[in-house]
């Protein structure tokens, strides 16, 4: 992200901020997308976490990191709606059904793949999320979702064997 831009951002520029809001929407939206199935909640904590952005940019220290920055509000912000729903979930005893009615062809891109994280659990898919792809460790994770290590452990396994479960039901 261009440093000009930021410091106008910064001086509370409202074009500045509709041009990061214009680079920055795609991205933070995929993020949410991986957290949060339905699209109103998306919405909803895509603009919190562009408000978070711009209330708090002044504190941005170094400009270089603007977008793993923007990213780590927009993920605390979906942990935060998961958290407030009362849907994160973490339970390995409930037996969930996964449903493998449409077929996927080979070659399927992340997209595709990305979306059979709907069928996870929220627990398990925040959990999969912030350490796959994230790159969180087990420890930080427990502590975000107040949860212990080895759970936080046990609920990437569980993620990891149901993904892969799908990825052969869907052949990808």
């Amino acid at each position: 992200m261009e440093q000009e831009l930021l410091l106008q951002c910064r001086r509370n520029d409202r074009n500045a901020q509709r041009k990061v809001y214009e680079k920055m929407a795609g991205k933070l939206y995929t993020v949410c997308r991986r957290y949060l199935k339905n699209d109103e909640d998306i919405e909803e904590v895509l603009a919190d976490s562009f408000y978070k952005i711009f209330t708090k940019i002044s504190q941005l220290q170094n400009p270089d990191i603007f977008e793993s920055w923007a990213k780590k509000i927009a993920v605390n912000e979906c942990l935060q709606k998961l958290r407030t729903a009362r849907e994160l979930h973490i339970s390995l005893e409930e037996d969930y059904a996964f449903s493998t009615d449409s077929s996927l062809e080979n070659g399927s891109s992340e997209k595709d793949i990305l979306s059979l994280l709907n069928f996870l659990p929220e627990g398990c898919r925040a959990i999969f999320n912030l350490f796959a792809i994230e790159g969180y460790p087990h420890k930080e994770i427990a502590s975000m979702l107040s949860i212990s290590e080895g759970t936080s452990k046990s609920q990437l396994n569980f993620a990891r064997k149901r993904l892969q479960e799908l990825l052969v039901n869907q052949n990808i």
